[in-house]
């Protein structure tokens, strides 16, 4: 796969990289190379345009305040939504999920308005926080193991007749929604509660990231030791403090 390539664009990293997300670009590009694929990163900042010809684009969490300023960049730039409707894959974790949806709340208090890339909308949860591991069931059409994860946000995450759960939760909060469901999904974007980074626990996901971005099927294996040595220990704690 060495005449492949893979641009990988990172969005936001000095308002939206919280809980270690940026770990998210970091094993993306581990397996591509792994891989032998050529992989150019882009790593892009709040005041510079968000380029439409990237095939990944990965967005983080982060405080509410940023969280706003991102979204109000993101809306006047305009550039992830092209490249969406160029048929870019989309990978987002926390606020940066809440904002590929419809509508969140922002650190004002006031309905703030985001992207529309995943049928969704996000509230503020009027209970406890949703904080702590998380083991999930991902949704089946995505042919992956059980995902594991921390959670640590106040929204709550309401799906839309479009959207597809992104999985359905064991234990924890997930969306907050008390439905069991956790994330969403469509065809090319994807957005998650799960930090951890997320990536370095579930390497399957940013698989399966490449494979959309590629149009294959499969990737050539690699080795999974270290990775399924993390995914063990996590799982194993969590069940046990359940």
């Amino acid at each position: 796969m060495s005449d492949s390539s893979l641009r990988l664009v990172w969005i936001y990293p000095d308002l939206l990289s919280t809980y270690g997300d940026q770990g998210n670009a970091l094993v993306v590009e581990r397996r591509a190379r792994q891989r032998r694929l050529n992989v150019t990163r882009i790593d892009v900042r709040s005041d510079q345009p968000v380029p439409t010809s990237g095939d990944i684009y990965l967005i983080g969490g982060g405080e509410d305040r940023p969280q706003r300023l991102a979204a109000e960049r993101l809306r006047r730039d305009g550039g992830l939504q092209r490249a969406v409707d160029n048929g870019a894959i989309v990978f987002s974790v926390c606020a940066g999920y809440q904002i590929l949806g419809h509508e969140f709340v922002n650190d004002l208090g006031r309905p703030e308005p985001g992207l529309g890339l995943l049928d969704v909308h996000s509230t503020r949860g009027e209970g406890a926080r949703c904080v702590g591991d998380v083991l999930a069931d991902i949704d089946e059409r995505l042919n992956l193991p059980p995902l594991t994860g921390f959670e640590n946000h106040q929204g709550v995450t309401h799906l839309g007749p479009t959207a597809r759960p992104f999985a359905k939760v064991r234990f924890g909060r997930g969306n907050g929604t008390g439905d069991g469901t956790e994330g969403a999904w469509n065809d090319t974007v994807f957005g998650t509660y799960m930090h951890g980074p997320v990536m370095a626990r579930n390497p399957q996901i940013a698989d399966l990231l490449i494979k959309l971005a590629l149009d294959v099927n499969a990737l050539p294996p690699v080795d999974e030791t270290w990775y399924e040595a993390l995914r063990d220990e996590r799982i194993a704690a969590a069940t046990a403090a359940t």
